[in-house]
Parts: structure tokens; sequence; C-alpha cells
């Protein structure tokens, strides 16, 4: 799909964009950066009451969509290594959110699975809190379509060879 010249521009803020040359406000990236950090702030009381770290619930909700996975199927939905992935699902079996154990038709596999209690915790839906603060109304379908857009496009410009 071609992309016009000021799309390119605007993208990463280059001082061709206009005007506004290199200001932080017009880079899309910090943006969405920006955002990130806004939604760990906002989730971090919530969470921190329920003994949870973001990465951890996004873990548990991952499994909640489907239990009996194996680490590097859960590590691909969260876009997280498995050095990174493990620590954090040791931390939540010892929470007794999770259980792991190793697939019977493949040792080297681990699966994942929450247990009743990581069910019972999803149950109290944590990022229903967030509704409201988010602000988007019927804007949020469109604005998470975009954002995983973005990052589809993103991942798949890197996977492509670069053009001269």
């Amino acid at each position: 799909m071609p992309t016009s010249k000021a799309a390119k521009q605007s993208a990463s803020a280059s001082p061709r964009s206009g005007g506004d040359g290199r200001k932080l406000s017009t880079f899309l990236c910090f943006a969405v950066y920006s955002a990130n950090l806004a939604f760990g702030r906002a989730y971090k009381p919530i969470l921190d009451a329920l003994g949870l770290t973001y990465t951890q619930y996004i873990a548990m909700v991952a499994l909640s969509e489907e239990d009996d996975q194996t680490v590097s199927t859960l590590g691909e939905k969260l876009f997280l290594e498995s050095n990174t992935l493990t620590p954090i699902l040791k931390k939540l079996e010892s929470a007794g959110f999770i259980t792991r154990h190793r697939d019977p038709a493949d040792e080297r596999q681990v699966r994942v699975s929450l247990t009743p209690a990581g069910r019972e915790i999803l149950e109290t839906d944590p990022s229903s809190a967030l509704i409201d603060a988010v602000g988007l109304g019927d804007d949020f379908p469109v604005v998470q379509k975009s954002v995983t857009r973005l990052r589809d496009n993103l991942l798949r410009a890197q996977a492509e060879p670069q053009k001269s």
C-alpha cells in the first residue's frame, strides 16, 4: 500500500513535516509511548490492590481466552520472549493464580493454565474501572483498531526487507 510523503514525514515528525519541526508533541511514537505510560499509572493502584503487575494481569487475561497454552504461544500473544515471560509466570504460580506443567506429548513444552483463584480475580474485571478514565466513548473501538493496525504495520515493516 503506497504511503504519501506527508504521512511518512508526520509518522516520525521529521523537520520537513512543517513548521513544528522536531517538537515532541508532533511525534506519533511519543504519543503512543506516553499513552502507554499513562495506562500503566492508571492501572497501578488497581492492580497493586490485587497483588499484580500489568504484565502479570495481561498474561492472565490471555490465559482466560485460551487455557492450557504453551509458554511460547502465550509469549507470542503478549509480544514477550520466554526469558521475560518465565519469571512472570513463576510469580503468578507462586501466588496461586496459574499452574505450569510439562506437556505429556512433548516434555520440552511447558503448558500454563489459570487456577480457580486466577479466574476469580479476572471476574472482578479490574479494567472496568478505567472505562470512564479513557474517555473515548463510542470512539473506543476505532482507536483500539487503529492502534492495533499501527502495531501490526510496524511489525510487518520490520519483517520485510528494506527497500532502497
